[in-house]
């Protein structure tokens, strides 16, 4: 950390009778601590760097302020943020970084610099800027980031055109202003490689979502194949039964890449398009199809796809023996489980059926395979309406709604 010390020529102090000594510091203590409030909880860095500029403006009685980016392709100082100038300063106008103006003076050494008769300072040359504006006096300090880098933002700069004095304790006012402006543009630039980060990594996760969804689609592809030309119609129905769960993972990746919730997938949406897949394979029955609007874990959505493709697959083969019939397959969050119920109105399934007994079909097995790994419980019912299958799956999401993030 540089000393703290102001270059400046010797200057008067001010009169008790020219302003309220005791009430000017105050009120620029205040000022600290209102920026610093609103530092902490502002994630934009142009309101940050433009509510300082004003509330320095502000504590040191002047009308122009300013904050200066240094940019190293071009070895100056861009005004980022500021009040008083004419428009089409901000990020039009630069500054020379080197020794012989005063911001650059405080830039390259880190030590506060007053100036409160530019128009005779020997020291420095009065940039073109501040000529334009009839500026007197200024005082530059410099922006140092938080962190152990030892990296430097650029100036904040107070500049006025009338005659009066600015003194150390001005100084010390604006240093510590730059301090806490230094620490927000730190913690927001964070924020940003972490943002940077994360939409990177998202990147990848829908890249590879969207590549399985691909390779998935490409074994569908081949299972159909195989299933036209099986001479076994039990191998021709083992192969399309195949096809259909690996289609419905597949289209878990679909909605995944495509989401933009990354590792959720809208239930509602992807209900209706697993339901229209279904339909498309079953001819004489008619699905109908409702779920909440809800973000689901791709890690829960794949089992409960396959559930549904099970047990609706199941109720087209054994509920209407002698014709087609209706199929309703529901969707719905109470009290913090999520309910999903398959039902048909057929002849229902043999009696004495247990699901849970090593004689059940392949499907009833990845049914109760699902069940455990989702870790719900599943309940069968028959009565003169059909059959109605249950499931009762504590998985919530924490996320509601649609929208994007």
């Amino acid at each position: 950390m540089h000393e703290v010390f102001a270059v400046q020529e010797p200057i008067e102090t001010p009169s008790p009778l020219k302003r309220d000594e005791l009430g000017y510091r105050l009120r620029q203590q205040s000022l600290l601590g209102e920026f610093g409030r609103t530092a902490m909880q502002t994630r934009d860095l142009r309101e940050i760097l433009q509510r300082a500029t004003e509330l320095c403006a502000i504590g040191l009685q002047a009308p122009f302020v300013k904050v200066l980016e240094y940019e190293p392709d071009d070895k100056r100082l861009m005004v980022r943020a500021g009040v008083g100038w004419v428009p089409g300063t901000i990020d039009v106008v630069s500054l020379a970084a080197d020794m012989g103006s005063p911001a650059g003076y405080a830039y390259q050494t880190g030590v506060p610099v007053i100036s409160n008769h530019l128009e005779a300072d020997t020291r420095f040359r009065t940039p073109q800027l501040l000529a334009d504006h009839g500026i007197r006096r200024a005082i530059n300090v410099l922006i140092e980031k938080g962190g152990e880098g030892k990296a430097f933002f650029g100036v904040l700069e107070v500049d006025s055109a009338d005659p009066g004095q600015f003194d150390q304790d001005d100084a010390n006012f604006l240093a510590g202003f730059a301090g806490l402006l230094g620490v927000a543009i730190e913690r927001q630039q964070a924020d940003a490689r972490l943002h940077e980060a994360l939409e990177h990594q998202a990147l990848l996760t829908r890249e590879m979502s969207h590549r399985v969804k691909n390779s998935l689609a490409s074994v569908v592809g081949l299972l159909r194949v195989q299933a036209r030309s099986a001479q076994s119609e039990d191998v021709k129905n083992a192969l399309q039964d195949a096809s259909l769960r690996v289609s419905t993972i597949a289209d878990v990746h679909d909605h995944l890449w495509r989401s933009s919730h990354i590792g959720y997938v809208e239930l509602s949406d992807f209900m209706t398009e697993l339901c229209k897949k279904l339909q498309g394979n079953i001819e004489g029955h008619s699905l109908h199809c409702h779920a909440d609007p809800m973000l689901l874990a791709a890690d829960h959505a794949i089992p409960l796809g396959l559930l549904i493709n099970e047990l609706v697959t199941n109720a087209v083969k054994y509920a209407y023996p002698d014709g087609s019939g209706d199929i309703e397959i529901s969707a719905r969050e109470i009290d913090g489980h999520l309910h999903v119920e398959i039902s048909d109105h057929g002849v229902g399934l043999p009696e004495g059926f247990d699901i849970d007994q090593p004689r059940a079909s392949l499907g009833f097995k990845v049914v109760t395979g699902m069940v455990r790994q989702l870790q719900g419980e599943l309940t069968l019912s028959r009565d003169r309406t059909g059959t109605h299958f249950l499931l009762d799956l504590p998985i919530l999401s924490n996320t509601h709604g649609s929208s994007s993030t």
